[in-house]
Parts: structure tokens; C-alpha cells; sequence
């Protein structure tokens, strides 16, 4: 079973799924008598074309307090003979190598668009039977739109990587995934051989972003889950991050950090979220924190993995239901909106930053606060309480 890029509901399914989205880079918040100064990312300029940002504002009220976005700066490049205010997030001379994206549309991208506004160079791992597709709508300029950063250059990636993160090296590659079509062609892309290559072509990188998911059975309740589903959903979606560190750590720099993406199924109950998948999240989780105490024993490497809300991503959408837990998130959430792939972009580069340099083996929730809810307010059993509503 290949691995696929991860959804917004990191709910992976047969088919390859294909991450991406928007993204900046720099988290500087400026806080004035309790409200947050805000800036779309999208109005934002790097600090060596622009020396000041102006702030955008989007607030969302409930009774007297105001909440806004954090005003988000890319430093796609910061001259060394002007100060910058703030704390900008610089990422200019850092690579990152991101797997799991194969199109513009979820986490992966949202996270290499992130990486690139902070100055990163940036190198991406994709699904072998996606990759002709992925590499031919970049050159057609099929994702020129999705490319643009917030200095209103566009996104470059240095080079695209054939990854299937099921296999860890040629020989556990069985015949019948060698001789299959949708994989002619293509070479070296275990993820033994995708390090040996970021290895030989660059030598080093500091960033390494896990976006895969995969869960054949993911449709099925647990009863029903097979052996074989369950441990393919597993493989494809938490220990191919277990390889993937293993294998890239000797080429990240000192310092470096390693980010995943995982899903609240992995602690609370979501039905529809099925065959082993909720279960290889809580597997993810739990690696994360063995990970980050032997990656930074070893090498001073922070690992940690990033709880993301629902998305309205290709991946999310072949589960079927996809809207239907937008909408609750939005109505029961503390924060009354729909989730950004961006936001969850911006919050890979601070992790990726010097910003974050004692923050490891966490999961970070980006997902509007739900995760802190016990209950459902929008159902009818509160509707006598007066619970605020954001208003817009």
C-alpha cells in the first residue's frame, strides 16, 4: 500500500492523498489592551523589499473580548544593515525537505509555502504513482496561483523527491509493486534512497516535515478493520515517520527540527475515523516524544507534530464528510471560524525557527481551540444557555 500525503482530517484513504495550501512565514505578535494586531498573510511583504508591514485586521468578538489573527511577517530575506521589529521568523539559508506533497491543496503545501516565505529552500517528497502528475502541473503553471508568497514572488522548489514512505529500502519493495505501472520510470525512491539523494545533491537540510497518511480501511469502523488494514495503516502513517527520521537524522543539521501532522482521533472519539487510523495517530503521537529525547540527545534535533483542525483538502474530501466537521468545528469551537491551511503553515515555521528552540516533543493543537471543548454547544440541550456567539 503506498503512502499518500496527508489530509486536513489526516484521514488518508486508498487513494493517494495530496497535501497542500497557503502559507507564510514569521510569527510577530503585537498585543495592545488585550486585542491582537492582525495581518493577512497574504498583504504581507519580506523585510528586505519592505522595511514596514501594514496590519490588516480581522476580529472575531464574543461579548467584550476581541480575538484577532497574529500578524505574520515572511522574511523571505532580512538585510544584515537594517534592524527588524519584532520577532520575525528567518529561515533564509535553512533547506527543508517536506514529504508528502502532491498538490496544491492541503497541510504539505501550506507548510512548504510557510518554509519558503521564511527564506527556506525547499525540497518536496511525492507519492510515486502522483509524481508525473505533481511535476507536470508545475510546469504548466497549474499552481502558479497557490505559489505566490507574500513579497508576490513565487514559491520555489529546488527539486522533487519520488518517495513511497511504505518501503524503507529496496529490498522491502515487493515484486508486484516494482513491476506496476503507475511506478515505471521512476528510481530511488524508498526512504533509504530519498536520503541517499537529498544527501548526494545537497548534503545537508534542517527541516524535515512528515505529511503522509494512508488507511485503506479508514471508511470502516474498528470491529470491522482487518489485520491487514489496520497494520498498513499504521506503516503508511506513523512508523514511515519513524523511518523517515531515522534515515534523514544523519543529514540534518544540528539544531534542526522534525514536524509531523497528526489528528484529535488520536485521543477522542470520532466516528467515521476508522481503520486504525485514530489509533496510528495516538502511535505518531507517542513516537513523537521517544523521538524528540533520542533525536535530541543525539543531535540537538526537535520533533515535534502539530494537531491540525479540518480542511477542506482533495484528501479529506474522498472521506465524505468532510464539511459536515468544518461546520462543527466552526459552531463549537472557542474561535467561530473556519481553519486556514496557513495557519497551520505559519505554526511549521515557528517550530522550525529559533523561536522554538526549547519546544519539543509536544503536540501543538491548531485547530481553534476545539480540542479544549468537553461538549458539544450546538446542540439543543444548550440552546437555553446563553453560550456567545462571534460577532463578525
Amino acid at each position: 500500500m503506498a503512502t499518500t500525503a496527508a489530509s486536513s482530517l489526516q484521514m488518508a484513504t486508498a487513494r493517494p492523498c495530496i497535501s497542500s495550501s497557503h502559507r507564510a512565514s514569521g510569527l510577530s505578535t503585537a498585543m495592545l489592551n488585550g486585542n491582537f494586531k492582525v495581518a493577512s498573510w497574504t498583504k504581507l511583504s519580506c523585510a528586505c523589499h519592505i522595511s514596514s508591514v501594514q496590519s490588516f485586521q480581522r476580529c472575531f468578538t464574543s461579548s467584550s473580548m476581541k480575538l484577532d489573527k497574529f500578524v505574520t511577517k515572511a522574511m523571505a530575506g532580512v538585510s544584515d544593515n537594517k534592524p527588524v521589529s519584532g520577532l520575525p521568523i528567518n529561515l533564509k539559508g535553512k533547506r527543508a525537505f517536506i514529504a508528502g506533497v502532491a498538490d496544491d491543496n492541503g497541510y504539505g503545501w501550506a507548510i512548504a509555502k510557510s518554509l519558503a516565505a521564511a527564506g527556506a529552500e525547499i525540497l518536496v517528497g511525492t507519492w510515486v504513482p502522483a509524481l508525473n502528475i505533481f511535476e507536470s502541473s508545475l510546469r504548466r503553471g497549474k499552481f502558479d496561483e497557490s505559489r505566490v508568497l507574500p513579497d508576490g514572488s513565487l514559491m520555489e522548489i529546488t527539486k522533487v523527491y519520488p518517495l513511497d514512505a511504505v518501503f524503507d529500502n529496496p529490498e522491502d519493495v515487493p515484486e508486484e509493486i516494482k513491476t506496476n505501472k503507475r511506478y515505471a520510470g521512476s528510481s530511488n525512491w524508498t526512504v533509504q534512497e530519498a536520503a541517499e539523494c537529498v544527501k548526494n545533491d545537497f548534503g545537508s537540510i534542517d527541516v524535515l516535515v512528515h505529511s503522509l497518511a494512508n488507511g485503506p480501511e479508514v471508511v470502516k469502523p474498528l470491529l470491522e478493520t482487518s489485520r491487514k488494514g489496520y497494520l498498513a495503516a499504521i506503516s503508511a502513517s506513523s512508523y514511515s515517520y519513524v523511518s523517515l527520521l531515522k534515515h534523514f537524522l544523519p543529514i540534518i543539521n544540528p539544531g534542526g527540527s522534525s514536524i509531523s501532522l497528526t489528528y484529535i482521533a488520536s485521543e477522542r472519539i470520532i466516528p467515521g475515523y476508522g481503520g486504525g487510523m485514530s489509533s496510528a495517530k495516538a502511535a505518531l503521537e507517542s513516537d513523537t516524544r521517544v523521538l524528540a529525547f533520542e533525536a535530541g540527545r543525539k543531535k540537538g534535533i526537535r520533533v515535534n507534530t502539530i494537531s491540525a483542525g479540518p480542511l477542506r483538502s482533495r484528501a479529506a474530501k474522498a472521506i465524505g464528510f468532510i464539511d459536515m466537521m468544518i461546520d462543527y468545528s466552526s459552531a463549537n469551537a472557542p474561535l467561530e471560524k473556519e481553519l486556514s491551511a496557513e495557519e497551520v503553515g505559519n505554526t511549521a515555521a515557528f517550530l522550525a525557527s529559533p523561536l522554538a528552540s526549547a519546544i519539543t516533543g509536544g503536540v501543538i493543537y491548531v485547530d481553534n481551540g476545539l480540542n479544549a471543548m468537553g461538549v458539544g454547544v450546538d446542540s439543543p440541550i444548550f440552546e437555553n444557555l446563553n453560550i456567545p456567539k462571534a460577532q463578525h
